[in-house]
């Protein structure tokens, strides 16, 4: 069984998230979604719980929300958990998160792993490829993506409801209105 992991921020879960997840459902059997906790003290992230339940309107029995890897600080502690339950895990990333990949912790640990690179800010992909020594990957091009989390916040703060529909899936517009998170 192929099962993609999806770690990250997801500060909201935008549109693009879930389109990224859905694309790679037409090769992954599952994915499971790891929001993170704020071990770098981003701005403007919110609660761990709010960012769960957001994702939590596109679960299904492909997409599993984990609930219980969110404490660990590092993805390759994340990636060792699930390998104990999982024998085929593809790491979910985007382009830009290679441009410092070697500042991760253990990387050449994570690489062991099969990576799921989404290319995105016209990125030289094929050079960090051979930079890390990048052996196990798939390169995901057909994602064309211009949403930002940070772009999203940003209107939520400048009281612009009205263009997030273009960004944000009701459910999780209403929930963000509901909580009067971002603002």
């Amino acid at each position: 069984m192929k099962i993609g992991v999806y770690v990250g921020s997801f500060n909201p879960v935008h549109k693009g998230h879930i389109q990224i997840v859905n694309e790679l459902l037409n090769d992954l059997d599952k994915v499971i979604i790891v929001p993170t906790g704020n071990y770098w003290n981003k701005n403007d992230l919110v609660d761990i719980n709010h960012r769960i339940n957001m994702w939590k309107f596109y679960q299904n029995e492909k997409i599993i929300i984990n609930e219980t890897l969110n404490n660990l600080k590092y993805t390759y502690l994340i990636l060792n958990e699930l390998s104990k339950i999982y024998n085929e895990l593809f790491l979910i990333i985007g382009a830009d998160n290679l441009i410092e990949f070697d500042k991760w912790q253990n990387y050449q640990q994570i690489l062991n792993y099969d990576l799921i690179i989404i290319n995105r800010d016209n990125i030289d992909i094929n050079y960090y490829l051979n930079k890390y020594n990048i052996k196990k990957y798939i390169i995901k091009n057909n994602l064309k993506l211009n949403i930002s989390s940070t772009m999203i916040r940003n209107l939520i703060k400048e009281n612009k409801f009205d263009k997030l529909n273009q960004f944000l899936d009701d459910n999780v517009l209403n929930y963000i209105k509901k909580y009067k998170l971002y603002g």
